[in-house]
């Protein structure tokens, strides 16, 4: 008997380096991730389209991958503004921080948020995504 593992709805990205942004979309596509990315290129903008969308009644993307050093308004602004939206889903949304930096300060402040479910290492690789699916699936 084989498990097929589903996939994810929506997943926004937000992050500022479109290299990163154009690597993850393809493996996401490649995988078979989600059937929908939207991105989002700073904290600001990302917290001003998600909250336009629970205005409107729409569901929020159930994962989040979100950079903490972005300009305008880094991950942990968005994160501290972001847990005050009002949710429309049914289920949890979960987030991801990604991050190049393995600041150990960065890591204590991640247990610090309960919204945030795991830290991921850039880039994103196809194991990454699979790891995620799995642990979604079980």
């Amino acid at each position: 008997m084989s498990i097929t593992i589903s996939k994810i709805k929506s997943v926004c990205i937000i992050d500022d380096d479109p290299i990163f942004i154009y690597g993850t979309k393809r493996i996401m596509n490649e995988v078979n991730f989600t059937d929908e990315i939207i991105v989002y290129n700073d904290g600001l903008e990302a917290y001003e389209g998600l909250k336009e969308r629970t205005e409107k009644g729409e569901e929020l993307p159930p994962m989040i991958f979100l950079d903490i050093n972005m300009p305008i308004m880094n991950g942990w602004e968005f994160l501290d503004e972001f847990v005050q939206l009002p949710n429309n889903n049914s289920e949890e949304i979960t987030i991801y921080i990604i991050s190049s930096s393995v600041d150990p300060r960065d890591i204590t402040r991640i247990q610090e948020y309960e919204i945030i479910n795991n830290y991921i290492l850039k880039p994103i690789s196809i194991e990454d995504l699979h790891n995620i699916l799995q642990s979604i699936g079980s």
